[in-house]
């Protein structure tokens, strides 16, 4: 049976390990724990190809405990109580070298009833628990197993690491044998990689296959670009191109085109894609993108997330197609997406500056003799429910991190801003 380059390059030990030094690398948190072998329950988030399956599968190899795994996307509730029971008999038997790790490969997938299941075994410590997601674990696993795991999250592979790696398999591979290797050229490599060991690694396994026993293995950006447009499919392996779909879908939206929106979004409904997984790109389209230039968006966005879980499949395709065409021919603003980067930059900057005493509350009266709330201006005591007064903290400089964006709905709030404050929100 083949087995891809994929699978025979995936690494046996921390020290093989490419990437994700903050958690793996020397003194980094997840290093000590596995050389510790106390090993606690937590969640792995990240895009696909970043190392989440290997670190699980290393640290089973380095703990020697029973180790168990389950597919979301295949496991009902009774497989995962079935794993309980044997992790429980395990942890119970006197041959036990530690507490059993069960490993669960895209848990966002496991419905709240299956996600339930969990909870007693992983609170008792009959079971470590190791998850993996592409999603956003606060979306997508239930607050109570949230509050037993930690989450620790993966970057996407750096240019340097997908070098190492390219590196590697070249030189430790069999299918490389008997092969002159040139390497002529690698950006679009890197470029459809986009960061994924396991997509860099497909892409070498299609070239791989292109070309006779003894002929040369080369790599360069023209040979890459071929290869994929005719047979795209063979280097999307597992699923990866889904990925590249959401990326065009969004960018269709953003770049006000509704016709090309809905023929991405007509692609991932025909690949299977989960109805609530787009309706969580709208949301954070419409606040991304849209904003301010049109706050109904997140509104229609919203309540797009909400009838889809009234309504079902397969009439939910026409809410989501629905409020994708209102998102698309909608203006757009990503000023509130500036601004709360901006402002967490400064916070980082900055540090924790005091709260100036008149914007405190004096509940008690030792705060009301130390000045809190002394000299607070409530604005409805004043024409037009408006009052200048200094809101930020002293030394702060005012700096300004909403720059309105260029449509009507922004003009007509910076006017307002302009004429109350003066010129503060000015976005020249």
């Amino acid at each position: 049976m083949y087995e891809p380059l994929a699978e025979r390059m995936r690494p046996k030990s921390l020290d093989d390990y490419i990437g994700q030094t903050h958690l793996v690398g020397k003194g980094a948190v997840l290093r000590r724990m596995i050389e510790s072998g106390n090993i606690s329950s937590f969640i792995l988030w990240g895009p696909p190809g970043v190392g989440k399956t290997t670190l699980a599968k290393i640290i089973a190899e380095q703990t020697k405990v029973p180790f168990y795994t389950l597919s979301a996307v295949t496991s009902g509730v009774k497989d995962v109580r079935d794993v309980l029971e044997r992790c429980k008999q395990d942890s119970m038997s006197v041959f036990s070298k530690g507490r059993p790790i069960l490993f669960i490969d895209e848990i966002h997938r496991f419905n709240k009833s299956q996600q339930d299941s969990l909870l007693g075994a992983v609170e008792n410590g009959t079971v470590t628990l190791i998850g993996a997601t592409t999603e956003n674990p606060s979306f997508e696993v239930i607050r109570p197993l949230l509050s037993r795991a930690q989450v620790y999250v993966l970057k996407t592979l750096e240019k340097d690491d997908l070098l190492k790696l390219l590196d590697r398999a070249i030189h430790t591979d069999k299918m490389f044998s008997g092969h002159e290797v040139k390497i002529e050229s690698t950006e679009a490599l890197l470029r459809y990689s986009g960061g994924d060991a396991r997509k860099l690694l497909n892409i070498l396994d299609l070239i791989m296959q292109s070309i006779g026993a003894n002929e040369p293995f080369v790599i360069n950006d023209s040979i890459v670009t071929e290869k994929l447009q005719q047979n795209p499919m063979a280097f999307d392996k597992n699923g990866e191109m889904h990925y590249d779909i959401i990326s065009a879908f969004i960018k269709s939206v953003r770049g006000s085109d509704p016709d090309a929106a809905v023929y991405w979004l007509a692609r991932l409904i025909a690949g299977g894609e989960d109805p609530k997984f787009i309706a969580r790109r709208l949301l954070i389209l419409a606040s991304e993108d849209i904003g301010l230039a049109n706050p109904n968006a997140l509104l229609l966005a919203n309540a797009t997330f909400d009838a889809l879980t009234k309504i079902g499949w397969p009439e939910g395709r026409i809410i989501l197609s629905e409020c994708t065409i209102y998102l698309a021919t909608s203006p757009k603003s990503n000023s509130a997406y500036n601004a709360i980067n901006s402002a967490l930059q400064y916070v980082e900057q900055s540090g924790n500056l005091p709260v100036p005493l008149h914007l405190r509350n004096a509940p008690t009266k030792l705060m009301e003799q130390l000045g809190y709330g002394k000299n607070y201006k409530y604005a409805h005591d004043y024409p037009g429910n408006f009052v200048k007064q200094d809101f930020m903290p002293a030394g702060s400089g005012n700096p300004v991190f909403w720059i309105p964006g260029i449509n009507p709905a922004e003009a007509k709030a910076k006017d307002r801003m302009d004429a109350l404050w003066g010129k503060k929100t000015d976005n020249t």
